[in-house]
């Protein structure tokens, strides 16, 4: 079964089941300050499981583009990805285990062919605050799965959520094929690392909710969430050893192998430079071809849009290409992925521009990097040292792109060694704060419904149309962050603002929300919302329903919410700073103040 069939597939199956297709979201998440890159299928789909009514219904399915960052430094190996395809399912306060855990047994046995005696599952053993899942285990066994093939697993392995400190939560149930590979012990079950069991998929079960005091209550409105990542589950149904052997990768790493006159699969060593330079290559694709893309610049997104595009030309030196090549890749990723998403297509030329400028511009970071190298052993000879410390090795990574094998065979050749251990402790910490940052994709922020951040979030609404009647109807909003103490806003615009059109800006703002306008939502297909004048960036499928909201006369735009009813207790809006975020997009900071 390859990609394309894997997505129609679930996609046909779970709308033949009564689900809404909805369109995949951004890689880039609106208004969430805890993390930078849309990171699961559920990821955008999280106000309407903590409650918001969704504009298609309460049975939802799509397939979304995520990248995760925690492990850029692990790509090159065979497993590693930082973007990959989810596909999933939601009920939204409709129907629940009994309805979802026999559609998970006939989709994998019946729709992808998988024989029921290679399927084991996962359910949550309990604990002194949640019963055992006794349900969803009986529920498994009536579809024919024996009970020694059904494992009650901790909390850490069978528990999702909530979302941030209180709200929705509950078990999962999570189901594995065996691959046939022998068991590594007695204790060998799904989960263990020896790669005998392979997670195809995860229902993830919402029926408590996490109160202030710490306890989990039973919840009437029940929730349910799944997640199957396409480049894993193809390439087990293939019968590949990894993702990169795949249709989805193939033709990639033959573009790399064509620019670097080698084939894949001949060295490892090569392998593992083409592999990063496939995987990252097509991970900046994705952002820069989005519906709100960024470019490449020194924060959030951007710097990791940077660290991605500059690896790559790393490796493709490694390999030996001469001149620019990304574009020349990136024309191959986004013929495989134009289809299921044609804003790939709709922005080739803007994807093919910003790495092509910055592999140029990274060349000369090259050389400053090794005029830096040169610095530091001037400087060290000149102190009779002949060794690197950790850390100038590690800023000569993260600042100028050198790896650390570069590091000493540039030290070696003028004689000096290079602190290899301090600098894997300074790399270290460097990915445990990466991990960090990751890991705190369901917390804070995301999905806080507070007084506070709904002012701010409807500010921006504010915002956004201010910006257009002052500076003009080009600009378009490229991002939005908020906490409850400030919002920041990205918008597309060449030019660094005046003090008169910041003054302007705000004293639209506050015009708005001194006129106590009434904020107003309707539900209408996208082709109706543009119509009316609604400001909409994103790409929908036909058909499909948005909500729209209207603030008086001053704004119209397509958004999810949340959203106050009236502006007249907002506050007094105040801008605190005005920025450049990257080429061709400003920044702006700024407050409600009451």
């Amino acid at each position: 079964m390859t990609a394309n069939e894997l997505r129609r597939g679930f996609i046909e199956f779970f709308v033949s089941k009564g689900h809404a297709q909805i369109s995949g979201a951004s890689v880039i998440p609106e208004n969430d300050p805890t993390v930078l890159f849309t990171t699961a299928g559920m990821h955008p789909l999280v106000p309407y499981i903590l409650g918001q009514p969704h504009p298609a219904g309460k049975r939802l399915t799509d397939y979304q583009k995520c990248i995760r960052t925690g492990d850029i430094d692990s790509v090159g190996d065979p497993h590693h990805l930082t973007c990959f395809e989810m596909l999933g399912n939601w009920s939204l306060g409709d129907y629940f285990k009994k309805e979802m855990i026999p559609w998970s047994y006939e989709f994998l046995t019946k729709v992808l062919g998988i024989p029921a005696d290679k399927l084991s599952v996962t359910v949550f053993e309990g604990d002194g605050e949640v019963p055992r899942d006794t349900e969803s285990a009986e529920l498994w066994h009536s579809m024919g799965i024996p009970y020694e093939r059904i494992y009650f697993m901790p909390r850490e392995d069978n528990w999702w959520g909530p979302a941030g400190e209180t709200g929705p939560c509950g078990p999962d149930t999570e189901m594995f094929i065996d691959t046939g590979r022998p068991a590594c012990g007695p204790d060998c079950k799904p989960g263990c690392k020896c790669g005998k069991y392979f997670e195809v998929w995860n229902d993830v079960l919402m029926q408590y909710r996490k109160t202030a005091d710490g306890k989990f209550e039973e919840m009437d409105r029940k929730c349910i969430d799944t997640g199957m990542g396409i480049e894993r589950t193809i390439a087990i149904l293939q019968g590949k050893k990894s993702v990169y052997e795949t249709e989805v990768m193939q033709p990639i790493l033959k573009k790399i192998g064509e620019l670097a006159g080698t084939v894949y699969g001949q060295d490892e060593k090569t392998d593992v430079s083409m592999r990063i330079i496939a995987d990252h290559i097509r991970t900046s694709t994705f952002i820069l071809g989005d519906q709100r893309g960024c470019s490449p610049s020194n924060v959030g997104q951007g710097y990791i849009l940077r660290r991605l595009i500059r690896r790559a030309v790393r490796n493709g030196k490694h390999l030996g290409i001469e001149g620019t090549f990304l574009a020349k890749v990136a024309e191959v990723v986004i013929g495989i992925y134009g289809e299921p998403y044609p804003e790939l297509v709709e922005n080739k030329e803007r994807v093919y521009g910003e790495l092509t400028a910055e592999e140029v511009k990274f060349s000369e970071t090259l050389e400053k990097g090794e005029k830096q190298f040169d610095k530091i052993t001037f400087f060290l000879e000149k102190q009779g040292v002949k060794e690197i410390a950790g850390g100038s090795a590690f800023k000569l990574y993260d600042t100028y792109g050198f790896p650390i094998e570069l590091t000493q065979e540039l030290a070696s050749e003028k004689g000096f060694t290079v602190d290899v251990k301090g600098f894997e402790e300074a790399f270290a910490k460097h990915q445990e704060l990466s991990r960090t940052a990751e890991a705190g994709q369901f917390k804070s922020g995301l999905g806080d419904h507070s007084e506070q951040t709904t002012a701010l979030h409807t500010a921006t609404h504010l915002l956004h149309a201010a910006l257009r009647k002052v500076l003009g109807t080009h600009v378009g909003q490229k991002g939005s962050n908020i906490t409850p103490e400030r919002l920041r806003f990205d918008f597309s615009h060449n030019e660094k603002m005046t003090a008169e059109q910041i003054k302007q800006v705000e004293d639209l703002v506050n015009d708005a929300i001194k006129r106590d306008l009434k904020v107003t939502v309707e539900t209408m297909t996208p082709q109706e919302a543009v119509e009316k004048g609604a400001v909409a960036f994103f790409s929908s499928k036909y058909g499909e329903q948005v909500t729209v909201y209207t603030v008086g006369d001053f704004s119209k735009e397509v958004c999810a919410g949340p959203h106050v009813e009236h502006t007249g207790d907002m506050g007094h809006f105040r801008v605190l700073k005005e920025e450049s975020s990257s080429a061709g997009v400003r920044r702006i900071k700024a407050v409600l103040e009451k």
